[in-house]
Order: C-alpha cells, then sequence, then structure tokens
C-alpha cells in the first residue's frame, strides 16, 4: 500500500513541476546592437526543469555545449548547422555554450540553472579561442 502512495505521489510531483517550467527564447543572429555572431541575449537564467529554445533566426548557425562546460553528469550537447535546438535543464550549475563555426568569432553564451554558480571557476578556466576569451571574461563577469 505504501508503495502506491509512493508512485501516486511522484506522479502528481512530476506533473505539477512540468506545469510551472518556463520556455526561454534565444536568438541565433548575424548582427545585433553593433556586434556580429551573437546569441541574444548571451546569458539566460532558468530554474531546473525549464527549455531554452535556439532559434536560428539568421543561416549558418549552430549550439554546441562547449567542451569541459557544463556541470558534471551532463551529456554533450550540438545541433545541426541552421537549425533551430531546443534542450530542457535537469542539473543545476552553468553552461557554457557556443556556436561551432564562429566560437573564435565570440558567438558563445551562458545558461544559469537553478542560480547554481558551483561550477564557474571551471568555466572559467576553459581556453576560448580569438574573440571568444574576451567575451567569455565580460559574461563571466556578469555571473559573479
Amino acid at each position: 500500500m505504501t508503495k502506491y502512495f509512493i508512485h501516486i505521489f511522484i506522479f502528481i510531483f512530476l506533473s505539477i513541476s512540468s506545469v510551472f517550467a518556463e520556455t526561454f527564447e534565444v536568438e541565433m543572429l548575424n548582427k545585433h546592437e553593433g556586434q556580429i555572431n551573437v546569441f541574444n541575449p548571451p546569458i539566460v537564467r532558468v530554474a531546473v526543469g525549464d527549455t531554452v529554445n535556439w532559434t536560428s533566426v539568421n543561416p549558418g548557425h549552430n549550439i554546441a555545449f562547449t567542451k569541459k562546460g557544463v556541470p558534471d553528469g551532463v551529456e554533450k550537447f550540438k545541433s545541426k548547422i541552421g537549425k533551430d535546438a531546443t534542450f530542457t535543464f535537469t542539473v543545476p550549475g552553468v553552461y557554457a555554450y557556443n556556436c561551432t563555426p564562429h566560437y573564435g568569432l565570440g558567438m558563445i553564451g551562458f545558461v544559469v540553472v537553478g542560480d547554481d554558480t558551483s561550477n564557474l571557476e571551471v568555466i572559467e578556466k576553459i581556453k576560448y579561442p580569438g574573440k571568444a576569451k574576451a567575451i567569455a571574461k565580460e559574461l563571466i563577469e556578469q555571473l559573479k
């Protein structure tokens, strides 16, 4: 009988939590406010269970989690170039991501899940290429 109530409780909890989950939009753009090859907005703060939709407004962009740029236990994620992408965040922490073709040009962004910045030190140690290095430094300062 106790197992029955536990299963009902879990079902109700999961049903309710999905009702309150939100979806956030990020645009993949060639130009925005004087910058080229950008994610708009570059930083998104979400709760555990929320989803981010990356919309390929302009062709030639994708989204890929940056190597060593996600919390422990999170698997690689990479979308196809020119296609929209969606990811639901279930693990708290900071997620660094980039556009594969424009990474060195500074097309990077961050998702902070559950206001958890416990892996920010790891994110700071990533060897960002080219222009992404300066942009990462600027965005990380905003996360602190």
